[in-house]
C-alpha cells in the first residue's frame, strides 16, 4: 500500500465515523473517544426501569429506594444479565469506569444532602427518650452484629480478609439506620408531628452520625498498610472534621450574610459556586487520606446553615438531578454487583434469613424496650422499634463500600442486599400495624397533618353549626400559592367590620397555608423545619402584615401534605379549630384572551388564560365542597375596583340552603359601609304555549342540547342524600322566611338594619331564568362601569329549579365547548356566567348540612 492509499483509507474511516448510524456505526459499541452514546443508552434504560418500578411500589406506600434497588438487581446478572449479550452490549466492562465515575459524583452530592438534612437541633426534642432509643439502637445491634459476623466469616469469607475488620464491618452494617429513607417514611405516614416521629427522628440523628464514624474507621483500617498509617488517617480525619465544623462553617456563615443569601433565604450564584467547591474539595481530601470520597460530601453538608430556609432553597437547586439521574446509576452499579444466583444452597439461604432476623430483632427489641422504659405504650414502642430497623439506601452504600474495600465478596454482598431490601420493605406495614391513625398522639404546633379526620357523616352529624342566618365570625382562608393573595385580601377587606359596635366585630381569619409534600429532600426538610417555616413563609408573612394594617385578627397554620390530601387537611383543620366558613380564593390570570393552537380550558372564561392546572384545582375544590364539615365559599376575583369608592354586589336568589347562606353572607358583607348589593329573587314562569315542565321533562330537554357540554374524565360530582317531599317543602318555607326577613327589613339589629339600607331587593319572573340573570348582570356591569361581585349558591342539592337544559342551550348559543367540571364545581348559575364570559368576580357559596 502506497502513501496515497493509506491517506485515502484514513479519510474514509473518518468520514464513516462522522456519518454515524448512516454509515453503519453501532451506537452500543463503546468508544473511548466518544463514550456519550452508550452512556445515554445506559441512563435511559436505568431511569425508565426505576420510574416504572417506583410507580408500582408507590401504590403500596413503599419508599422510592425499594424501586431503585430492585431495578438495579433486575438489570444485573440476576435477571437481565442472563439475556445473551445483554451485559456485553449495554454494560460492557470497558464502559464501567465512566458509569462508576458518574455514579460516584452523584453519591457525593447525595451524601452532601444527607448531611444537610441532619439538624442537631432535632436531638434536643424529647432528649431523654431519644437518647435512650439511640444508645440502645447502637449498642445491642453492634454486639449482635459482631456475633453474627463471626459465623458469616467462618462460613463464607476468605481467611485472607482480616477477621477483626470484617466483624467490625458487619456490626456497623447491622447497627446503622437509614436516616434519609426514614425521614421520607415518617413524612409519608404523617408521623413527623407525633411523639413517635419526634423521638425516632431525634434518635436516628445520633445513630446515623455514629454509624458513619464507625464506617469511616473501618475503611481507614482496611486501607491502611500498618497500624501507624491507620493512626495517621484517623488523626487527620478528626482534624479535618474540626476544621470543617468550626473555621469553615464560620466562614461560610459570614459569606452567606455578606452576600445577603441568608437574609433572602436563597443562595446566590456565588454561594452555589462556593458550596459545590466545598463539597468536591472535601470529597477529594477524604479520598486521598484513605477514607472515602462520600464522607467528604457528608461532612460538607454539616456546614450548611438552616436559618431562614437557606438549606431548603439550596437543596431545591440540585435535588432533582441527584435523585432522578445520579442515584439510580449508583443502585444499578450495586445491582450489577449483586448476583442472587449465587444464593444456591440451603446454608446460604439459612444465613441470609439469619442476617434478616438478627438485624431486625436487634433494632426492634432494643429500641422498642428503650421506648417502653421511658414511658411509651406498647403500640408506640412497637412503631419506634419498627422504624429504627429500617435500612434503605444507606445500607446499600455501606455494603458497596465494603465490597470495594475487599471486605465482602459477591456472595455475602448479595446476602446483605437481600436483607436490606426485606427490612426496608416491612418498615411501613409494621409501623401502620402498630401505630394506626386513631392511636396517634400529636405534639401540637403549627402543622395540621397526621390527625385522623372524621368522616363526612361524622363531622356533619356531630358538630353543631351556626344557623344559616347567623353571621360568621371564624373564617379559614386556604392559601396554596402567592397568586391567591389578592383574592384572599379582597374578600378579607370586605369582611372588615368598620361600623363600631358591629355584631361581627370579633371576626378572626385563620390563614391555612398548604404546601405540597413530595418525595423530594426539600419537602422533607420543610416538614422537619415547619415551625420556623411558619414564621418565615412569604405567603403567610404578607397576609399577616395585611391583617395588621387593616386591624384584622389573623392567625396562621401550616400543613405539609401530599396534594391529594389537601382537602382532608382542610377538613381536619376545620374540625379542630371550629371554623364556621372556609374561603377558597382562586387566583386570576393574565388578560390574554386567545392562545394560538391551544385547547380551551373549562375555566378560561374566568381567568382569561390557558392553564392546565385549572382542571386539577377544580377537582381539589370539589373535594373540599364534598368533605368539608363547615360552610364553604369559592371566591374568584377578576380584578380590583380601581377608582371606585364602593363595591357593588349582585345576588340572584332561586332558593335552597346554598342561596339562603349566600343571602345571609351578603348581608354580612353589607355591614361594611363600602359594600352595596342588589338582590333579585328569580321566579320561573310557564310558557304561555306550554304546561309546567317537570324535572323529568327538563332532563329530556337537556338531552337534545347536551352535546354542547363537553364531558371530561374529571372527579365525580358531589353526591348528596336524596331529598323527599317533606324536606323540600321545609326548604321552600325557609326560603320564604329568609326572603321576607331581609327584603322587608324586619331585622331588629342595628348593624343588620344598616346593612339592609344599602341593599336593594326585587323580584323577577322569567321563563328562562338563567338568561334573565345574565341580562341583569350585564346591565349592572354596564351601569356601574366597574367590576362587581356576583354572589350565588352552588345549589347542587335541594335546588327548587333544574337549570340543566337551559345551561346547555346557553353553551350552544355561545358556540363554545365547556367541560362538565364547570357546572360540577361552580353550580349551574356560576357555569352560565362562565359560558357567557361575564366580566365579574364570582363568589360561590355552599352551606354545610346542619343538625336538625
Amino acid at each position: 500500500m502506497n502513501s496515497g492509499e493509506f491517506v485515502n483509507g484514513l479519510v474514509r474511516r473518518a468520514a464513516a465515523s462522522q456519518g454515524g448510524v448512516f454509515s453503519g456505526d453501532n451506537p452500543t459499541e463503546y468508544n473511548t473517544s466518544d463514550p456519550i452514546r452508550l452512556w445515554v443508552i445506559q441512563v435511559v434504560i436505568i431511569i425508565a426501569m426505576t420510574q416504572f418500578l417506583a410507580l408500582i411500589f408507590g401504590r403500596i406506600r413503599q419508599p422510592r429506594v425499594i424501586a431503585e434497588v430492585i431495578g438495579g438487581v433486575l438489570l444485573g446478572p440476576t435477571v437481565m444479565g442472563r439475556i445473551p449479550n445483554f451485559k456485553e452490549s449495554i454494560f460492557p466492562d470497558a464502559a464501567m469506569p465512566l458509569l462508576n465515575l458518574t455514579a460516584t459524583i452523584g453519591l457525593v452530592l447525595f451524601l452532601f444532602l444527607v448531611g444537610l438534612e441532619i439538624d442537631t437541633r432535632l436531638m434536643k426534642r424529647n432528649i431523654k427518650a431519644a437518647t435512650a432509643v439511640s444508645v440502645a439502637g447502637l449498642l445491642v445491634p453492634l454486639g449482635l452484629g459482631a456475633a453474627l459476623g463471626v459465623g458469616v466469616y467462618r462460613e463464607f469469607i476468605n481467611p485472607a480478609v482480616n477477621f477483626g475488620y470484617f466483624v467490625l464491618f458487619v456490626a456497623v452494617a447491622v447497627g446503622i439506620t437509614a436516616f434519609p429513607v426514614l425521614c421520607r417514611i415518617l413524612t409519608e405516614l404523617k408521623l413527623l408531628d407525633t411523639t413517635v416521629g419526634v423521638v425516632v427522628l431525634s434518635a436516628v440523628v445520633g445513630n446515623d452520625v455514629v454509624g458513619w464514624v464507625l464506617l469511616a474507621l473501618t475503611v481507614a483500617l482496611v486501607n491502611a498498610s500498618t497500624g501507624l498509617v491507620a493512626l495517621y488517617v484517623l488523626l487527620t480525619s478528626v482534624g479535618y472534621v474540626i476544621f470543617l465544623l468550626f473555621p469553615v462553617k464560620w466562614g461560610y456563615l459570614w459569606l452567606c450574610r455578606r452576600t445577603g443569601s441568608l437574609e433572602q433565604g436563597s443562595p446566590t450564584a456565588l454561594m452555589m459556586t462556593v458550596t459545590l467547591l466545598i463539597v468536591f474539595i472535601s470529597a477529594f481530601f477524604t479520598d486521598i487520606i484513605g477514607v472515602h470520597a462520600i464522607f467528604g460530601g457528608f461532612l460538607a453538608g454539616l456546614v450548611i446553615p438552616h436559618e431562614n430556609g437557606f438549606a431548603i432553597s439550596l437543596v431545591e437547586k440540585i435535588e432533582d438531578l441527584v435523585s432522578i439521574l445520579f442515584l439510580p446509576l449508583y443502585f444499578t452499579l450495586s445491582g450489577l454487583r449483586t448476583n442472587l444466583g449465587l444464593l444456591d444452597n440451603g446454608i446460604t439461604w439459612g444465613y441470609t434469613i439469619l442476617i434478616c432476623v438478627v438485624a431486625f430483632s436487634a433494632k426492634f427489641f432494643a429500641c422498642g424496650a428503650a421506648a417502653f422504659g421511658t414511658g411509651f405504650n406498647w403500640r408506640e414502642s412497637g412503631a419506634i422499634g419498627s422504624l429504627m430497623s429500617c435500612k434503605g439506601l444507606v445500607e446499600l452504600i455501606v455494603l458497596n463500600v465494603g465490597l470495594q474495600a475487599g471486605i465482602l465478596d459477591t456472595r455475602v454482598f448479595s446476602m446483605f442486599v437481600v436483607h436490606a431490601i426485606i427490612l426496608t420493605f416491612i418498615t411501613t406495614p409494621l409501623t401502620l400495624m402498630f401505630y394506626p391513625s386513631k392511636y396517634r398522639v400529636h405534639t401540637g404546633g403549627a402543622i395540621v397533618k397526621g390527625a385522623s379526620p372524621r368522616t363526612d357523616t361524622e363531622a356533619r352529624g356531630t358538630r353543631p353549626l351556626s344557623p344559616e342566618n347567623a353571621f360568621k365570625t371564624r373564617f379559614a382562608v386556604v392559601l396554596n400559592k402567592t397568586e391567591q393573595l389578592p383574592a384572599a385580601m379582597t374578600l378579607a377587606s370586605l369582611l372588615h367590620p368598620f361600623a363600631s359596635g358591629s355584631v361581627v366585630s370579633n371576626i378572626t381569619v385563620d390563614a391555612l397555608r398548604l404546601i405540597e409534600l413530595t418525595t423530594r429532600t426539600s419537602a422533607v426538610l420543610k416538614s422537619t423545619e415547619s415551625s420556623s417555616l411558619l414564621q418565615s413563609d412569604s405567603v403567610l408573612s404578607v397576609f399577616r402584615t395585611f391583617g395588621q394594617l387593616n386591624k384584622l385578627l389573623i392567625s396562621a397554620a401550616l400543613s405539609i401534605v401530599p396534594h391529594d390530601e389537601f382537602a382532608t387537611a382542610i377538613s381536619t383543620h376545620v374540625s379542630e379549630s371550629e371554623t364556621e366558613m372556609v374561603i377558597l380564593p382562586w387566583s386570576r390570570g393574565s388578560n390574554t384572551d386567545e392562545v394560538a393552537g391551544g385547547a380551551r380550558n373549562p375555566f378560561d372564561g374566568i381567568f382569561h388564560k390557558y392553564s392546565s392546572s385549572s382542571v386539577v384545582y377544580s377537582e381539589f375544590i370539589r373535594r373540599v365542597f364534598m368533605g368539608c364539615p363547615s360552610d364553604v365559599e369559592l371566591f374568584i376575583d377578576c380584578g380590583p375596583n380601581l377608582n371606585a369608592a364602593t363595591q357593588q354586589s349582585f345576588l340572584p336568589f332561586f332558593g335552597g340552603p346554598d342561596d339562603r347562606l349566600a343571602l345571609s353572607f351578603l348581608v354580612q358583607l353589607c355591614v361594611n359601609p363600602d359594600v352595596k348589593a342588589i338582590v333579585v329573587r328569580v321566579v320561573k314562569t310557564d310558557n304561555a304555549l306550554t304546561h309546567t315542565s317537570t324535572a323529568d321533562e327538563e332532563d329530556k330537554k337537556a338531552e337534545d342540547v347536551l352535546p354542547s357540554l363537553h364531558y371530561t374524565m374529571a372527579a365525580a360530582d358531589t353526591v348528596y342524600d336524596i331529598q323527599n317531599t317533606v324536606t323540600r317543602l321545609a326548604s321552600d318555607t325557609a326560603d320564604n322566611i329568609a326572603w321576607n326577613r331581609y327584603s322587608q327589613q324586619s331585622a331588629g339589629d342595628t348593624a343588620i338594619s344598616s346593612a339592609l339600607s344599602r341593599m336593594t331587593f326585587d323580584t323577577e319572573e322569567a321563563f328562562d331564568p338563567l338568561h334573565r340573570v345574565l341580562d341583569l348582570v350585564k346591565e349592572e356591569v354596564t351601569q356601574s362601569g366597574r367590576n362587581i361581585i356576583v354572589v350565588t349558591g352552588r345549589s347542587r342539592r335541594m335546588s327548587p329549579l333544574n337549570h340543566t337544559a337551559e345551561l346547555a342551550s346557553i353553551v350552544a348559543e355561545k358556540i363554545c365547548t365547556m367541560g362538565s367540571s364547570v357546572s360540577k364545581t361552580l353550580g349551574d348559575v356560576g357555569a352560565a356566567l362562565v359560558a357567557d364570559g361575564t366580566a365579574a368576580s364570582l363568589l360561590v357559596v355552599q352551606a354545610a348540612t346542619r343538625m336538625n
